[in-house]
Parts: C-alpha cells; structure tokens; sequence
C-alpha cells in the first residue's frame, strides 16, 4: 500500500510533465471538440443531442489509446520496471496507476465540455447525472483496460501505434460518435458492437440525455464492466517486467479475451 501511494503522486506529477501526454489527453481532444462543434452543429443540428458525450468519449479515447500504451512500453524498454520491481512496487500498482492518472486527467476534459458546450453550441446536457457519471466512468475503465493491456502485450511503440488504431479509427467512424449506429447498414452496425464506444453512447443516450437507446443500456453497463474487468485482470496477468523475456510472445494472444464482451454483444443484442 505504502508503495501503491508513493507511487501515484509520481505518476500524476510525470504526466503533467509530459508534453506528449499533455497534447493527447488536452489539447487534441479540446481542439477537435471546437472544430467539430462549429461544424456538426451546421451541417447536422440534431448533433448537439449527443455532442457533449460524443466529444467526451472522444477524449477518451484519446487519453487512454494514444498515450497509455506507449508509456508502458518505453518505461518497460528503459528499465524502470526493473527497478520498480528491485524497490517493491507490484505490477498491479504499475498497470492501474497510470490508468487512474489519465482518469483524473480525463475528468477535467468532461468538465470543460459539459460546462462549455451548452454556451458555445447550444447542447443539452445530461438528464440524469448520476448514470452520465456512471457510464463516463465505465467507458474510462473499459477503454483504460485495453490500452494498459496493449502496452503489455506489444514489442515496441510501432506496434502500440497498430493495436490503438485498430480500435481508435473505427471507434470514430462506426463508433456512434458523429452518426447514430441505428442508421448503419445492419453489417457496419454489427461490426460496431465489437468497439467499447457503441456501447458508451448507447448507455449515455438512454440512461443519462434521455434520448431513445438502440438496445437496452442496461446491456452496455453489463459489457462495459466486463470489458474493463478483464481488460485490467489481463494486463495484470501476462504483464512482464523486462522488454527480454521470451515467454511474453507465446502468451500475447491471450489478450484477445478482453474482446469477448464486446463479441459476445455481436450475438446478443440486436
């Protein structure tokens, strides 16, 4: 515990330092959120229904994606696990400190957007703010689970680029962030099931804006929760602490359970 607390305030206090961190996690997401509020609210007005959890969820996927990962692959490839593991510092201090460092970062993010948004683009916000916190919070640890769990299982920064893309650009396209999923030709619709975000924006319009769900939010909690559950317990499970260890390949694909949820969804909902 004593560990676990020493080491949190230095992990906050790095990211604050960190430019890259920085710009992923604030200065991109804030961009894209004027650009694409000035013009989705003109071509499209019935956008500013969503536009506060679309724009969150954006950061989101931002601040753990596209940053967490690669962090935890060069502190692995500098040696700093070594030491951590030499000064008694778990691993599973090392998977979910940074994961609750971003957090905090992310928190400020919906801030700004939600109080920002109704003034500059007119867009409601959130109903029910108890379930808004609710599913802000799962989508954190749900997209948070998969980027620490990237940044174990891959070889180099090259290859935490590939793995958070592949989730990251279809999670913009298909994702229900610009376009409601229920317009989707029914294939692309069942292909979005597999990404974390359908379901985040399905519960934030059911359960928090009070807008019309594709399928019961309830079952986005559900998928949700599991993803992040397993997506942690994943990262945790096959984490190594030297970038030389030759068993890390033979147990990579074990990661591809943290999908199941999402696949699952596939077949379950409609």
């Amino acid at each position: 515990m004593n560990a676990f607390i020493n080491h949190f305030p230095f992990e906050f206090r790095t990211g604050i330092r960190n430019k890259t961190l920085l710009m992923l996690t604030y200065l991109s997401p804030l961009a894209v959120y004027v650009m694409l509020g000035a013009l989705m609210t003109a071509v499209n007005p019935t956008f500013r229904e969503t536009m506060i959890p679309a724009m969150i969820v954006f950061g989101i996927l931002s601040g753990t994606l596209l940053s967490l990962p690669d962090s935890l692959v060069t502190a692995r490839k500098a040696g700093i696990f070594r030491s951590y593991k030499i000064n008694g510092v778990p691993a599973v201090s090392i998977v979910v400190i940074p994961a609750l460092s971003v957090f905090l970062h992310l928190m400020v993010i919906a801030a700004i957007i939600s109080i920002s948004a109704p003034f500059l683009f007119h867009a409601p916000l959130p109903v029910d703010w108890p379930n808004f916190a609710l599913v802000f919070v799962l989508m954190v640890a749900a997209c948070a689970g998969l980027s620490v769990l990237i940044g174990v299982i891959s070889s180099s920064s090259q290859m935490t680029v590939l793995w958070a893309q592949l989730i990251f650009l279809p999670s913009m396209i298909l994702g229900g962030l610009m376009l409601p999923t229920s317009i989707l030709p029914k294939a692309l619709g069942k292909i979005a099931l597999i990404l974390p975000t359908t379901y985040a924006m399905n519960a934030f319009r059911g359960l928090a804006m009070n807008l019309p769900a594709d399928f019961d939010p309830l079952w986005s909690v559900i998928i949700l929760l599991a993803g992040a559950i397993l997506g942690f317990g994943l990262a945790i499970y096959l984490f190594n602490w030297d970038s030389s260890d030759a068993g890390q390949r033979k147990r990579a694909p074990w990661a591809l359970i943290a999908l199941l949820p999402y696949v699952l969804g596939v077949f379950l909902l409609p």
